[in-house]
């Protein structure tokens, strides 16, 4: 397995991780997540959130990670996150962190975890009180490294002046480059690692969404403008045409759509989602596709930044 930095304080994680969100709390979920180490695959992504949404157990995710890994501890990084509540909106006061981090570590069954983020910044707090608090998880050993999701460049700096920020994670992918404005550049140059989540366009990029139809009554796809109406359409003719280019490389169109995404920097480490092991497997097929500067211009011609149809939320 390839291996990547994140930050500048010696985290080293396998060059693709795995997203959980979606992840259902199963036995079945418990084979992916071995299987998804077993390959190779050290870095696991979930948030005190995530769960069953429709049951309303947040949390279960949390305990589906910490369970599967709980023997293998000293194989993985486990990164989790605070700050999205269900009731309450967006928090990062001290006292909500301090409570949210002892309830984490509960969830997971850990001494500590490895990569902290703030799920969104809350627009009420300070940032530099935010990652201050952080801070001191870090001094009292419940976390290592620091990270923020969904920053804007200005947050970025205000908090890496007070601790260094490990890893900033925003959605990226062939449809979604808005952060190729400010934000990668300032990563880069401040040695801040980067981890893209629904690198896949969540689920679009792969090519298996053919038709509105396909998506399930429940998904909550069906509610992004994206995956609606012209915006459908007209998305599903780029995706044919990343299709064409990947059939021409013989590999998939997920396993091009993430080799793009490595070939942006070596400090970029995407968490591509999945419940299947054998997608899993097609995902990290993606380290073996090598991209010429020829293939990078075409792909940039077949979709260029600003293409996708329809906004991102």
């Amino acid at each position: 397995m390839q291996k990547r930095k994140l930050g500048s304080e010696g985290l080293e994680v396998s060059s693709l991780g795995l997203g959980t969100m979606m992840i259902p709390n199963s036995e079945e979920s418990v084979k992916t997540i071995l299987g998804a180490l077993n390959l190779g695959v050290t870095m696991f992504d979930t948030a005190d959130i995530y769960g069953d949404f429709a049951q309303q157990r947040f949390g279960d995710n949390e305990k589906l990670v910490g369970s599967a890994l709980k023997t293998r501890r000293d194989e993985v990084i486990i990164a989790t996150k605070f700050g999205l509540t269900h009731t309450q909106g967006v928090k990062g006061d001290a006292a909500y962190i301090k409570k949210s981090v002892d309830a984490s570590l509960f969830s997971l069954g850990l001494d500590y975890i490895d990569l902290y983020y703030q799920h969104r910044v809350d627009p009420s707090i300070p940032i530099e009180e935010t990652v201050g608090t952080m801070a001191d998880l870090v001094k009292e050993g419940k976390i290592r490294y620091i990270g923020l999701s969904e920053p804007s460049p200005d947050e970025i700096r205000l908090a890496h002046a007070v601790h260094p920020i490990t890893a900033v994670e925003t959605e990226y992918s062939l449809w979604s480059r808005e952060v190729e404005d400010e934000v990668l550049p300032l990563l880069k140059k401040l040695g801040i690692g980067f981890v893209p989540y629904s690198p896949l366009g969540r689920g679009f990029l792969t090519g298996q969404i053919k038709k509105y139809e396909d998506l399930p009554e429940d998904d909550y796809r069906r509610n992004y403008e994206r995956f609606q109406g012209e915006n459908f359409l007209k998305n599903l003719e780029v995706v044919a045409l990343i299709e064409e280019m990947a059939a021409q490389k013989g590999c998939t169109s997920a396993q091009l759509a993430l080799a793009w995404l490595l070939a942006q920097g070596n400090h970029i480490v995407p968490i591509p989602g999945t419940k299947r092991l054998h997608k899993v497997q097609e995902n990290l097929g993606a380290l073996e596709v090598t991209l010429s500067k020829e293939d990078l211009m075409k792909i940039e011609q077949i979709s260029p930044k600003g293409s996708a149809a329809g906004g991102r939320f």
